[in-house]
């Protein structure tokens, strides 16, 4: 760690952290609840077919909590060919095509058979920025323009600040659902954060986007690392946006 930064800054940069180190299976094993919290401050890593790494540092997520939770993909154990990775062992990729046009990417965590899963909601991009631009710009048609102003079209902090964007920054798509993340070299997660995150470091809020689970709708069940520009929604007080 940095000498005179606190380990719960607002925005953590990679050169204050350990060397990669994958996390184990034993990290995402914890409930829902424990890993959402748990995750955040690590390191998500893609790499892509031609052996470039992207990378960024989670600071918001959701947990989803299975068969009693109105929101998850599970209640009542409902299970699909979509949503079979939800029933896999712990740190399994589960992702997920919604509304027609984006992917969302989730790790799921406590027992085999038990659906239970954190949504990755936004990262603090940290490797291969520009090549997250491109992927994002090119999502959002505007590739001439990024030709011509390679770093003028996206602000730093719009590159991975929701579930969406981050799935289109590090090009996740279905091919990675059901993958190992504690195995598999295309996408897994690095400590970067030595120890858990201060409970002063972080906020908790209802989930964004789940108005149809009736009261699960308002369980405070998103966390996100308190004054960091990275996070996704409306700002929320105690959350400094730049």
């Amino acid at each position: 760690m940095t000498p005179g930064r606190t380990r719960h800054a607002a925005t953590p940069r990679d050169e204050q952290y350990p060397p990669r180190v994958r996390l184990p299976r034993s990290f995402f094993r914890p409930d829902p609840v424990s890993l959402a919290q748990n995750i955040l401050g690590q390191r998500l890593v893609r790499v892509l077919p031609n052996g470039a790494r992207l990378a960024g540092i989670i600071v918001e997520t959701e947990a989803y909590l299975g068969a009693p939770d109105r929101a998850s993909h599970a209640f009542n154990l409902r299970r699909t060919p979509r949503n079979a990775a939800m029933y896999a062992q712990a740190g399994t990729a589960y992702v997920y095509f919604t509304y027609g046009m984006h992917f969302c990417f989730n790790i799921v965590c406590g027992k085999v058979d038990e659906p239970l899963a954190v949504l990755i909601r936004a990262l603090e991009p940290t490797e291969g920025l520009d090549l997250m631009r491109t992927h994002r710009s090119v999502k959002r048609g505007k590739k001439a323009d990024l030709r011509a102003h390679p770093r003028a079209s996206l602000r730093d902090r719009d590159l991975c600040s929701g579930p969406a964007r981050l799935c289109q920054a590090l090009a996740v798509d279905r091919t990675l659902n059901a993958i190992d993340l504690t195995s598999d070299t295309r996408l897994f997660v690095e400590r970067a954060q030595r120890t858990r995150l201060d409970d002063d470091a972080l906020l908790v809020t209802p989930r964004i986007g789940v108005d149809y689970a009736g009261p699960w709708a308002s369980e405070k069940l998103r966390w996100l690392i308190r004054g960091n520009p990275n996070v996704s929604g409306r700002p929320v007080p105690g959350l400094t946006q730049a």
